[in-house]
């Protein structure tokens, strides 16, 4: 059974049910939920690009996909809660959730619906739903835990969707999520993956509580390969030469070979990972939606 109501997607007067499979409404069955889709800030394309370019095994995405599932163990309420990913693109993170957390019922969600379709062949039996955040359908009060990783650079208006993230929680509810770090770090491959901006830990905090969260967890991945991902990140500023090229590709190719960067993840994973880090990549945050 679904943990909750879905309303009818558009030009229908039934709502949804799930099946274990798939979702059946109007005579129509599906496994993946599409209300609306929200391409400004992401593409088809780019989970493409992503998945042949670093897949699944790139050591920052592995520490960050590592430490949400630690994250998510620290605050569930209950084995049965609702945990629910947004932004969920390939399904790395919704594999993790799934084997990590059996008796959990796990929903993933997107704002573009190809790559949730793909995850359908794979996943299948998960609950993939397809919606903009900024105009989401779901009910309030619906999930227990929700995580997003590298999601809110991706939305304009990101006070209004954390807005809609502390709608969509239970009360006492929590949101894991994680941005890109360093405001004075954007530069052109930012501008390829289409972030709006990157984050100061102290900007992410500012926007949890100006959408009602109390922030429970502040710290960074990447802590001890900062100082060399800033010198590139400057560097590509001021190559402006560079300005309207794709640079994902040779740098996040270079990275995931890098048996320094694999070696350094492991070392901060292993050692520092408890602690309040004070810089890095990504900035990490656990915020709690009051009773």
């Amino acid at each position: 059974m679904f943990p909750f109501d879905l309303p009818p997607p558009a030009g229908y007067l039934v709502s949804p049910k799930w099946d274990g499979r798939n979702f059946v409404f109007g005579g129509q069955s599906t496994p993946v939920l599409e209300y609306n889709e929200n391409l400004a800030g992401w593409l088809d394309s780019l989970t493409a690009l992503h998945e042949e370019v670093v897949g699944d095994n790139h050591p920052i995405d592995l520490a960050s996909r590592n430490d949400a599932v630690a994250q998510v163990k620290k605050v569930i309420p209950f084995p049965e809660a609702v945990i629910m990913e947004i932004g969920c693109s390939s399904g790395f993170l919704i594999r993790d959730l799934a084997k990590s957390f059996p008796e959990a019922v796990i929903l993933g969600a997107d704002a573009v619906k190809q790559p949730l379709y793909r995850l359908a062949k794979s996943l299948p039996g998960i609950p993939l739903i397809c919606f903009d955040l900024l105009q989401c359908p779901l009910p309030d009060r619906s999930v227990d835990v929700l995580v997003m990783l590298n999601v809110l650079e991706h939305i304009e208006d990101d006070v209004g969707a954390l807005k809609k993230v502390f709608n969509l929680l239970k009360p006492g509810g929590f949101l894991i999520i994680e941005v890109p770090a360093g405001p004075y770090l954007y530069d052109s491959y930012d501008v390829e993956l289409r972030h709006f901006r990157r984050y100061s830990i102290s900007d992410l905090q500012d926007k949890l509580t100006a959408a009602g969260f109390q922030v429970c967890r502040k710290s960074h991945l990447g802590f001890v390969l900062f100082p060399a991902f800033a010198a590139v990140k400057l560097l590509n500023k001021r190559l402006r030469f560079q300005k309207n090229k794709a640079v994902f590709r040779k740098q996040a190719a270079g990275t995931l070979r890098s048996s320094l960067v694999r070696l350094a993840m492991s070392f901060e994973s292993k050692y520092l990972s408890r602690l309040r880090l004070c810089f890095g990549i990504r900035a990490l945050a656990v915020a709690r939606k009051k009773n």
